[in-house]
């Protein structure tokens, strides 16, 4: 085996060794870790595994263009082909190359829409929720469940308690029940934002005077857990300070939190301004 083979095949191995690497999921993040979050919800679920089909894929096409690139430079080279060949077409090799990638795409295109329409339709969701962007928090509304609402500003570096992720953890949780359809409703109150939950694979636009909406159901394993997120629309100075904080609980304590919730929050009229200047002043 000539030294050029070689690389190829370890190329070739290597490829392989990082799709199936990839492939393994774990529970928490590791040191090299590859792949997304766990999946949450249905959706998070298709996009897994539209991204495995996907990496498979290019995987092939790179393996196997490695492979035609090392034959070519054995097979063409000076020392072995000192009279090279004059051929500028060939209508088979031309016809080939055209067809198999309309081929690839077609394969691809299929998954891809049956996921884009999966992840859009709403279908009898069983509660809402209305997520609002402001420069820089999230406000929440629960019109179902009483139509209390509050704000959710991230906690200042300096009174993170222990435990409590930096840039991450709000000092009020989005609270959502696991095994239910919710609709999320997205806004804007100033700019454009972006609402994003990578392990829900959510990820909807907030746009001035515009409704847009998405929906989740959180596996029940997952109760207990909490989920982050951030703002992925760059809306202005404070744009790292505005991050989602999401606990999934029980649907019986979801109920016990909604009860506290309306005392807490429902007659809550003051949107604290002082603290989004204030956050707005750190971020300058």
């Amino acid at each position: 085996m000539t030294k050029g083979t070689r690389l190829g095949v370890f190329f070739s191995l290597l490829a392989i060794g990082m799709t199936l690497a990839s492939l393994a999921g774990a529970a928490e993040p590791q040191a090299w870790h590859l792949n997304f979050q766990d999946a949450a919800s249905p959706v998070m679920e298709r996009i897994d595994g539209f991204h495995d089909l996907l990496l498979i894929i290019i995987t092939a096409i790179s393996v196997f263009v490695l492979a035609l690139l090392v034959y070519v430079m054995w097979r063409y080279n000076e020392k072995r082909n000192p009279n090279p060949s004059k051929t500028s077409h060939h209508t088979l090799i031309e016809v080939i190359w055209t067809v198999v990638p309309v081929l690839i795409l077609l394969v691809i295109v299929v998954p891809s829409m049956r996921l884009l329409y999966y992840s859009e339709t709403v279908e009898e969701a069983e509660m809402t929720i209305k997520a609002t962007g402001h420069q820089w928090y999230w406000s929440y509304q629960y019109p179902d469940h009483g139509e209390f609402g509050f704000d959710a500003y991230m906690i200042p570096e300096e009174d993170l308690q222990p435990g409590q992720k930096r840039l991450l953890d709000t000092d009020n949780y989005v609270v959502l029940p696991v095994d239910t359809t919710v609709r999320i409703q997205v806004t804007a109150g100033d700019v454009l934002h972006s609402f994003a939950v990578p392990a829900f694979g959510v990820k909807k636009d907030a746009v001035p005077g515009r409704l847009n909406e998405t929906w989740v159901k959180i596996d029940p394993k997952y109760a207990g857990t909490t989920f982050y997120g951030q703002c992925s629309e760059i809306c202005g100075t404070g744009h790292a300070y505005m991050p989602i904080a999401i606990k999934a609980v029980t649907k019986a304590e979801f109920a016990a939190w909604v009860e506290e919730a309306k005392n807490t929050f429902a007659s809550d009229e003051s949107a604290p301004a002082s603290k989004a200047v204030q956050l707005a002043g750190r971020s300058e």
